[in-house]
């Protein structure tokens, strides 16, 4: 089965978040038999695989097996391009983690080599099941480098932004409409924090060279009014901030709170720290001689961060197309694929003659 094969193989298994169990089991099954350096350890619908062992540094390549739900055809190669749900996010990284551990003479890789496909990567942080992964294992927490095969255009892509979910509650007093001044008017009483916000502008921080920007954005609205004919007694707004890696998670909080000012109900709801770039790391200068496209900050959130948490430096590279991720009839290029696989085992093979 070519690369591409397997893509599309995966692709073929639906596996929306919180419904990764089917692939899974497959990809288990398809490891089974393989010259692995120990058996596959399993956690839920995650499973850890011991590829290599006794030799050189400890490399983790991750991945996701599950997609977010959009509208998508049938699963098809068509031309250059794989289509299908996750085909970009992340399946491409999968199908090169596969690849490896199928094709490649395991013999020439200069390092303990360890996959790790988990479930649960497209919700809420405390629901992501590499959380749990990292903490049970009991060898995945000693790595030395772990690499985040997330849809980067074969580009490395470094650290990460964290995120901060606010549920921010205004509250008021109802009144017939034809009588607002017997109430309080919950929507306007938005009105400042809305302003100020669409006034904000990114704010920008440099990171070991890396230029991040952070934001702070509404992204939904809701419980405004009992009828269109009632004052408001409470609105509900969820607020998003992004803060660049220069940011503890500490700090974000009390950063977002500023923002938000008094008067409000605050409700943090979803706290994903950010992650260092890790930019002279001698096992990432490696990654980077093997020929990425370029070396790019991370201007959102992955699973690096988690890593980062427990003291392991982590990147991102991998080869789906970023723009493609979550969108509908999602798809990316099998030229992209071949090169990111070929990047992938030139670095993991060059780790024999020492970094």
């Amino acid at each position: 089965m070519t690369i591409a094969e397997t893509l599309l193989w995966l692709c073929t298994i639906p596996s929306p978040i919180g419904e990764e169990r089917a692939l899974c089991d497959a990809v288990q099954a398809r490891l089974a038999g393989l010259p692995l350096a120990a058996p596959v350890r399993r956690y839920g619908d995650s499973l850890v695989v011991p590829v290599t062992r006794g030799r050189g540094p400890r490399i983790a390549l991750a991945g996701h097996l599950d997609t977010v739900r959009t509208e998508n055809g049938p699963a098809r190669i068509d031309g250059d391009r794989c289509f299908g749900a996750g085909a970009s996010d992340m399946k491409s990284g999968l199908a090169v983690m596969l690849e490896l551990v199928e094709k490649r003479d395991l013999t020439k890789l200069g390092c303990e080599l360890t996959l790790v496909f988990y479930a649960r990567e497209e919700g809420p942080f405390a629901e992501n099941e590499l959380g749990p992964v990292l903490a049970e294992d009991p060898e995945l927490g000693g790595v030395d480098l772990a690499v985040c095969l997330e849809p980067s255009d074969n580009k490395l892509h470094l650290g990460c932004m964290g995120s901060l979910h606010a549920t921010v509650t205004f509250e008021g007093k109802t009144a017939h409409s034809a009588r607002p001044w017997e109430g309080e008017n919950a929507i306007t009483k938005s009105a400042a924090l809305l302003a100020r916000l669409a006034a904000s502008k990114p704010r920008e921080s440099v990171v070991e060279g890396l230029a991040y920007r952070g934001a702070t954005t509404v992204t939904q609205a809701r419980d405004g009014g009992r009828g269109r004919n009632v004052v408001p007694d409470q609105f509900v707004l969820n607020v998003n901030h992004r803060f660049a890696p220069d940011r503890t998670l500490d700090q974000a909080v009390a950063d977002l709170r500023l923002i938000l000012g008094d008067g409000v109900r605050v409700e943090l709801t979803d706290l994903s720290p950010a992650a260092p770039p890790a930019a002279s790391h001698p096992l990432v200068q490696a990654l980077v001689r093997a020929g990425v496209r370029a070396v790019e900050p991370k201007r959102a959130w992955t699973d690096v961060a988690r890593f980062a948490a427990r003291g392991i430096a982590a990147v991102n590279f991998g080869p789906g197309e970023n723009a493609q991720a979550h969108q509908k009839n999602e798809s990316t290029s099998l030229a992209l694929l071949d090169e990111g696989y070929a990047i992938v085992a030139r670095w993991l093979t060059s780790l024999s003659a020492g970094v």
